[in-house]
């Protein structure tokens, strides 16, 4: 018997998308050109290899649904019964076997047409039985669109089954719904298992798993089953009976003493009398839950009866628990686990596999020779090597050592062991560092005598008048030329200010041209600003401060390298406003190496054209765009459909 990976089974299309994948599979992976001009038996051989490809893709597609489900006979029969409750087994089988016919008539109808295809005398005739042979094949899949349907269906639902291994060790969850089995498997695993006040909260069968010695266990949650005849169960129901009746595990039967599940004790008790049968040869453990709602000892006397008959049964333990408090979890964790444990090795012990590893083994008991006493002899350098191995571990004890001896009354002391420090220096306090430097270095310890000194020093300054200032009297002339001053250096730093302004406010982002820069100071304004800050100015009405041309050009000559290409175009623009005279430029970049006027215009023709042909056959967007294409290869423009036609097969 195999297990299966039920995730694994491939995706199974609906009957047109599986028609248009095999079609278009042979369309291109088949020859797709061919003349009438060819030999009849170049052409025969062109449709023939078409109608045995699709032929033996259709083969090969369905054979790997067939043999991706699983076979009913093969797989565990929990699996087998599980199927049966879940897809109706008779329905399953019959699906696959249709399946399998189809398989069969498309191999019989490529057979039939590749026999008449050798007999076909034109392309016309061989095109006409190629068609008939597809046609048919896709017809045939056609009629089995409801059983790819109903198969698609079933393995999305495999592919959602819990991965439960029948030959694991299992702990089984049975019980009324809404018992508490669900709570109880998310206290002792990490399935989240959804938790809901009322009945049927889970559907299907959940699995978590948990550790105990060092060994996993699988834990099944099973739906609630209720109390009625067998073939009146549903669906959800018969999960549980499945998994009861084929899975070789230790069964938890939980009850609800409160009654909170809508069903009362007897009732509970009535239900696991009637489903004991299902537990014949497996461990079984009776749970009551919701102890921390009603005890054990509040109940009444009638109810505490039917719990006690229970507890009559020495073989079934019944174990009190309460999941929301996790009174009594672990308990019945580990009683579970251990009756499993035991049980698996009773199971195994019974078999002859042991027999012929018990038959195998012989122990053997010595016997003693005689009745002389041999007393054991050690020798005396062997004695001699263990008390000098006991004295180098006594030397070299470990602080490990050290600590479990001393107890609480041990401290690490790491400084016993500077053996490049005198013993008598080495319990001293670190020095500490600040910035690099250590700050013993610059301690003197005379440094509270030098201290007293120096006050006294200064005591003796103070009384003598040392630090005394004279008085100092300012005159009028000194507080007229710091007032000035004061004047001048706000003056300054206002200029400094506005000019700072006027730059970043006049300044362009990308200027298109260079603009001659406006002078904004004047002989007037200088004259002002100097007699504002009490400056003579007479006799300055006739002064010139303009420069010339030859003045800037010897300036340039003494800056020489250190001059600037901005200051050049500084001093150019003061010569325009001096002299009026505007200086060469360079000419632009068209217009040079141009002799006459006929020249310039055969030169803008040319560069009209050259721009027309990149934008128009090019497809570029002007004479700056540098795009390149992408060089396609030639196989995908020349399709195999051309202009209007759409019946490509």
């Amino acid at each position: 018997m195999s297990l299966y990976n039920f995730k694994k089974i491939m995706v199974v299309p609906p009957a047109k998308d599986f028609i248009d994948i095999m079609l278009s599979k042979t369309q291109r992976k088949t020859p797709t050109v061919v003349h009438k001009g060819y030999k009849i038996s170049r052409i025969r051989a062109f449709y023939t290899r078409k109608v045995k490809y699709t032929q033996q893709n259709f083969h090969d597609r369905l054979s790997q649904i067939i043999q991706d489900f699983p076979k009913l006979d093969d797989v565990h029969p929990f699996y087998a019964d599980l199927m049966n409750v879940l897809y109706d087994k008779d329905h399953y089988k019959l699906a696959l076997g249709q399946l399998n016919t189809a398989r069969h008539l498309i191999d019989n109808v490529a057979k039939d047409y590749v026999r008449l295809l050798k007999y076909g005398d034109s392309l016309y005739r061989c095109k006409q039985l190629k068609k008939a042979a597809l046609g048919r094949m896709a017809t045939i899949m056609k009629r089995q669109a409801s059983n790819l349907t109903y198969l698609e269906q079933v393995r999305q639902h495999l592919s959602r089954l819990p991965s439960i291994d029948p030959y694991s060790r299992t702990i089984i969850i049975c019980g009324f719904p809404n018992v508490g089995k669900s709570s109880f498997i998310n206290k002792i695993t990490r399935a989240d298992v959804e938790v809901q006040p009322y009945a049927f909260t889970t559907k299907s069968l959940y699995v978590g798993h948990t550790d105990y010695k060092y060994l996993r266990w699988q834990v099944i949650d099973t739906p609630g089953i209720l109390d009625h005849p067998l073939e009146e169960r549903n669906v959800i129901e018969m999960q549980a009976i499945t998994a009861l009746a084929h899975l070789r595990a230790c069964v938890l039967y939980i009850m609800d003493i409160s009654e909170q599940c809508g069903h009362s004790l007897e009732e509970q008790v009535q239900l696991f009398e009637s489903i004991k049968p299902l537990f014949t040869n497996k461990p079984l453990i009776v749970v009551v839950n919701k102890v921390d709602i009603v005890a054990f000892d509040d109940i009444a006397p009638e109810r505490k009866n039917v719990i006690k008959k229970l507890q009559e049964d020495k073989d079934i333990p019944v174990i009190m628990m309460s999941t929301v408090s996790e009174e009594g979890v672990m308990e019945v964790k580990i009683e579970a686990c251990e009756r499993l444990l035991g049980y698996r090795i009773d199971q195994k012990m019974r078999t002859k596999k042991v027999d012929g590893i018990l038959n195998r083994l012989h122990v053997a008991m010595p016997k003693e020779r005689d009745d002389k006493e041999r007393p054991p002899c050690i020798p005396a350098t062997v004695i001699l090597k263990r008390q000098q191995r006991a004295e180098k571990i006594e030397r070299n004890k470990l602080e490990k050592d050290i600590a479990d001896e001393m107890g609480d009354d041990y401290i690490l002391d790491l400084k016993k062991h500077y053996s490049t420090i005198p013993e008598e220096e080495r319990h001293d306090v670190i020095p500490e560092f600040w910035e690099g430097h250590n700050i013993a270095d610059y301690i003197d310890p005379d440094i509270f005598e030098k201290l007293e000194e120096l006050e006294r020093e200064e005591g003796l300054r103070e009384e003598a008048g040392y630090y005394v200032t004279p008085d100092l009297t300012i005159d009028e002339t000194l507080k007229e030329i710091r007032e000035m001053a004061a004047q001048i250096r706000s003056k300054r730093f206002h200029l400094r200010d506005e000019k700072r302004l006027a730059s970043k406010k006049n300044k362009s982002t990308i200027p298109r041209h260079k603009q001659p820069r406006v002078r904004d100071r004047s002989v007037t304004k200088l004259r002002e600003t100097m007699e504002n800050l009490g400056v003579d100015m007479s006799g300055t009405e006739n002064a010139n401060f303009t420069k010339n041309v030859v003045d800037v050009r010897r300036s340039l000559i003494r800056v020489g390298e250190k001059t600037k290409k901005t200051k050049l175009d500084k001093e150019s623009s003061a010569v325009v406003r001096s002299t009026g005279r505007q200086l060469k430029r360079a000419l632009p970049r068209d217009q040079q190496g141009v002799k006459n006027v006929a020249m310039k215009k055969k030169v803008q023709l040319m560069a009209r054209d050259a721009i027309a042909k990149k934008v128009k056959k090019l497809c570029l967007k002007g004479e700056a765009d540098r795009f390149i294409g992408n060089k396609m290869p030639k196989h995908l423009f020349a399709g195999k459909r051309g202009v209007g036609k759409a019946d490509r097969r």
